[in-house]
Formats: structure tokens, C-alpha cells, sequence
């Protein structure tokens, strides 16, 4: 299935692809077994999804394996919490090591990514893709789908304005959110990005699905990535 929008360039990530720990830290997580299967130490379903998108759009896919719990690739560098309760209390030079061996190649290759697109075509989608779990702090998550967008950049806030409304018609039965539940504008890579390319040329969304959806092979179902495609399309042409 090729789904490219005409006239337009998309890269897709996933900061939170995997939950997996590298052997140099295996000590270090001896005992985090629960919290690594769950979505603290992860999103479930986001790199498959990633991948599924990128194919179809026939676009670049950057993703990430390693545990958030070592180091938050949806995190700026500066962040106090792109290091977890387990790492932040490592030597600053251990926590260094971390940010140039795992955090800085990611964005590296993200950032060239958007920029060749950028130079070539002029203008580009950047979709970060993402999982929330259903139920946090007793506070259940109802939606199904949610955009997160910066609301002071008027092409990104028309996008995921349009994009949602599409989304909802395609699913009916499904609940699709805006800004939901973080806010787009809040720190993370695509917030960072805003601030290296215009917004005439750069669109960061993030997509947020529900981990709910997430099946045993550890994938969503089909209706998802389906969704996403058919309905980006008409939207973009708009």
C-alpha cells in the first residue's frame, strides 16, 4: 500500500519502541522486571506501528529498542527526567555516556531525516508515534486515538484539527482526542525540533494510541495503521 501524501515529505519515530537492556547495564535491572514489561518501561505496540506507517507512506522510520528506563529518547537532553529513578542517581559521567551512546544518535538520525526532507522537498510531517496505558494513578483513559500538536503553530493545530475529525468519522465507534493525554506543546522531540525549523516547513505530531488495543503479539490491530493512512491523505490535501 502506498499512501505518500502528494507533494509531501513524512518521517516517522519511535522513542519507545522496545523495553530491551543492553548487556553493560543488565545489573542494573536485575530486579525491574515489572517495571520494564510495563509502560514505564516502554510503549507497547509503537515500533511495529512506526514501521507500518513508514512503509506505507514510504518514508524514513527511526526507532529505538532500549528501555526508556535507561534513558527517555522523548526527552531533551537537559530534561532532569530523561533519566529514571534507576539512572538518575548514576555518575554524572555514567549519565553522560548514556546521553551520547544511546539519546544523541536517535535524535541525530531523526534530525537528519527531517532535514533532508526539508532541503529536498521543502516541507515535512513529522510523525512521532506513541502509547499511553489505559489506566494511570486509578484515572481511567477513555480514548482509543489521540493527536498532540503545539496550538500556537497554526498548520500543525489546522492538521491535527482535521486529521481527528477524520479519524472519528472513519471510527465511529472509537473515541479520537486532541492534546490528549499530554499536552503536544510539552518537552519531547518533536517540541525540540519546533524550534530548529519553521512551521511553514516543519509539522511535528505525536499519535497516541491506547495500550489497551495492544494484542497478544504484542502489535495493535490492523484498523489502526489503517485509519491513520486513509484518512492522512485527504487531510493533507486540504
Amino acid at each position: 500500500m502506498n499512501a505518500r501524501p502528494p507533494g509531501w515529505s513524512v518521517v516517522v519515530s519511535a522513542e519507545h519502541g522496545g523495553n530491551d537492556v543492553p548487556a553493560d547495564y543488565g545489573a542494573l535491572f536485575r530486579n525491574q522486571r515489572k517495571a520494564l514489561r510495563s509502560h514505564r518501561g516502554w510503549d507497547p505496540g509503537t515500533r511495529a506501528l512506526a514501521e507500518s506507517l513508514a512503509r506505507a507512506l514510504q518514508a524514513p522510520a527511526i526507532t529505538s529498542s532500549v528501555t526508556r528506563l535507561l534513558v527517555d529518547l522523548n526527552r531533551s537532553p537537559h530534561n532532569p527526567r530523561v533519566f529514571s529513578r534507576i539512572t538518575r542517581s548514576l555518575p554524572r559521567a555514567d549519565r553522560v555516556a548514556l546521553l551520547e551512546r544511546y539519546h544523541r544518535p536517535h535524535w541525530e538520525r531523526a534530525r537528519l531525516a527531517v532535514s533532508k526532507e526539508v532541503a529536498e522537498r521543502g516541507r515535512v510531517l513529522h510523525l512521532g508515534v506513541h502509547s499511553f496505558t489505559p489506566v494511570i494513578d486509578g484515572e481511567v483513559r477513555r480514548a482509543d486515538l489521540a493527536l498532540l500538536y503545539d496550538p500556537s503553530r497554526p498548520r500543525e493545530r489546522g492538521l491535527a484539527t482535521h486529521w481527528a475529525e477524520a479519524l472519528s468519522t472513519s471510527l465511529p465507534d472509537r473515541v479520537v482526542r486532541r492534546n490528549h493525554p499530554y499536552r503536544g506543546a510539552a518537552d519531547g522531540m518533536t517540541t525540540a525540533f519546533r524550534g530548529l525549523f519553521s512551521g511553514t516547513r516543519y509539522l511535528g505530531l505525536e499519535i497516541e494510541v491506547n495500550q489497551r488495543h495492544v494484542g497478544n503479539d504484542g502489535s495493535f490491530p490492523s484498523w489502526v495503521a489503517e485509519a491513520l493512512l486513509a484518512t492522512l491523505s485527504g487531510v493533507l490535501e486540504r
